[in-house]
């Protein structure tokens, strides 16, 4: 245990907690049951609070915080509407394994359960959404259930933890201890994995004829993306990667093939047929990756290293199971590799593929095109940006279009798809990384869930760069209703009801611009580029009807891709 020292109450518990854990920074709302803990938070000086204007915003920030450095993001909310507007965040947070401890204020325990004024069961309500959830009891146990909480949301598969603070636990005193150590019964993450199932995945490996590493989010997470790359590189191993696991390996390398499944490259889905040996490192064999699961890399030896042992078979059965920490298995799989696969053929099918059906769009026709833009944003970062998407056809093309070069640097909404992620997470992005430029984009209809974040962006002068991807429409939606909806936009189209947003952001503060010019982009991105003192908007009005292809259409086979519109008349 830790050393003890003098009653203090439970709001400087709390911080002195936040102290011991490092924290930088909260992203929080203040109300009735933690005015306690604000009170104190006056005079705290080693840590800033960013003061939020939805608490949905605060957890997303919190997200974008983690995903950009890999440190624990935290919220604190007061009770009831407080705590019930995080649900939507920590869902998020939970499907894409994001460590965030999320501290709700509640109501005095004598009044839980009696319908007070601003109570909601927040336990009750997130535990099917988060890694654990503690409500604090008796303030002997508030220290102990922090140092819980950051363990569990950092450590293993990450994720959120709800941490619950009755007010009168807040108030209440007792001596400060703080424990050194955590042993949770029945937690015990899985670090190193078993060393014969490791030599047995190498020498599958070094015999196969056509591998293919399948990377997912976990790679980043376990910060093993330095061993991946010498790995790939050192045994010659083409690289497709799921949407959070863009900026794994370099997309710039031939070895990459860029994202795989629903909106993924031809050529990555097309190894992913015909490969024999398939590895999936820190993926979960998500739908929108596996399409029809029964026809999904039918002849290849399956080999799966994840630490959460809950995913491995869950969606696809597979051969080889290693559960633990990727970062450790990659490095040990290379200590015991017997020799290099030969994948001269392999490549140069892998090549066909990709001279057969590359990814393009219309160019020249005078007309904005958001693949355009994303080309555009890529050419001038050289990949170096941290690039925050929101949810929709302009997410697939930054992953199909932005050639990222370093990991954290792809922040999305990947397994719930929250529109309205963008904004808000581009703040804790902007926080949590100041060597690197931050673009926040978004489309339209995503851009007015969270619209009040501006004001966020704007109060702490964040050279955040504001991306508008407008086509007056709910873009994804209206290309599903085109193709297989009977071309019925049923409340997609937004062009009678968008707001003017140049006017919205130059209301706010913010220099903001707008073009429907293809000429225009360069010297708009470049100008927000140079400005790093403050933030700038720039709304791109793009082709109402372009689409995202390739397109799996939903459950069916990655096999059986979209390549282009059914009807390209639509494009006149």
């Amino acid at each position: 245990m830790g050393q003890g020292g003098p009653k203090l109450s439970g709001a400087e518990i709390f911080f002195e907690c936040l102290k011991r854990e490092k924290v930088e920074y909260i992203f929080g709302y203040p109300g009735g049951s933690t005015l306690k803990i604000y009170e104190k938070l006056y005079d705290i000086d080693f840590l800033q609070h960013i003061l939020c204007r939805h608490e949905q915003g605060a957890t997303h920030m919190a997200e974008g915080y983690a995903k950009a450095t890999g440190k624990v993001g935290v919220v604190l909310v007061t009770s009831g509407p407080g705590a019930t507007n995080t649900v939507t965040g920590i869902t998020d947070a939970y499907m894409d394994s994001v460590p965030i401890v999320v501290f709700t204020g509640q109501v005095p325990t004598s009044l839980i359960g009696n319908d007070a004024f601003q109570e909601a069961d927040i336990i009750g309500i997130t535990r099917p959404i988060t890694k654990h959830s503690f409500l604090v009891r008796n303030v002997n146990e508030l220290a102990p259930s922090i140092k819980k909480a950051f363990y569990i949301a950092s450590t293993g598969r990450p994720g959120p933890v709800v941490v619950d603070l009755p007010k009168d636990m807040i108030n209440s005193s007792t001596e400060f201890v703080y424990p050194d150590t955590v042993d949770i019964r029945g937690y015990k993450p899985k670090y190193t994995g078993h060393q014969n199932q490791i030599k047995k995945a190498a020498q599958h490996i070094a015999s196969a004829k056509r591998p293919v590493l399948y990377v997912g989010g976990g790679v980043i997470m376990s910060n093993a993306t330095q061993e991946l790359r010498s790995f790939a590189i050192e045994y010659g191993l083409p690289v497709t990667m799921t949407l959070q696991g863009l900026g794994a390996f370099p997309g710039t390398s031939e070895l990459s093939l860029g994202m795989l499944g629903m909106h993924g490259t031809y050529w990555a889905n097309q190894a992913i047929n015909n490969c024999d040996v398939l590895v999936a490192l820190g993926a979960r064999f998500d739908d929108r990756v596996t399409g029809k699961i029964d026809t999904f890399a039918p002849d290849a030896y399956k080999i799966h290293v994840d630490i959460d042992p809950t995913a491995i078979d869950k969606n696809v059965l597979v051969d080889l199971p290693i559960v633990g920490d990727v970062k450790n298995v990659i490095t040990e799989l290379r200590k015991v590799m017997p020799g290099k696969p030969q994948v001269e053929e392999w490549m140069k099918k892998i090549q066909g593929w990709k001279k057969d059906c590359p990814l393009e769009y219309e160019k020249g026709d005078g007309k904005l095109k958001t693949e355009y833009v994303l080309e555009k944003i890529s050419e001038i970062t050289k990949g170096e940006a941290v690039i925050v998407t929101d949810v929709g056809q302009h997410q697939m093309w930054a992953a199909q279009y932005y050639k990222y070069m370093h990991p954290r640097s792809n922040l999305t909404s990947g397994g719930l798809g929250t529109m309205g992620f963008s904004l808000p997470a581009s703040i804790g992005a902007s926080f949590g990384v100041k060597d690197r430029p931050v673009f926040s984009i978004s489309g339209d209809g995503g851009f007015q869930m969270n619209i009040q974040e501006l004001i966020t962006i704007k109060a702490y002068n964040l050279p955040i760069k504001i991306i508008i991807i407008n086509n007056s429409f709910l873009g994804m939606v209206r290309q599903w209703q085109e193709l297989f909806h009977a071309e019925k936009y049923s409340f997609t189209n937004l062009s009678k009801s968008n707001p003017d947003f140049v006017k919205i952001g130059q209301a706010i503060g913010i220099e903001s611009y707008c073009t429907e010019n293809p000429d225009d982009v360069d010297d708009l991105l470049k100008k927000a580029l140079k400005t790093n003192d403050r933030p700038t908007l720039i709304e791109f009005k793009v082709v109402k009807e372009d689409m995202v292809f390739p397109m799996v259409p939903s459950g069916s086979s990655i096999s059986d891709m979209l390549l282009k519109r059914l009807n390209p008349q639509r494009m006149v």
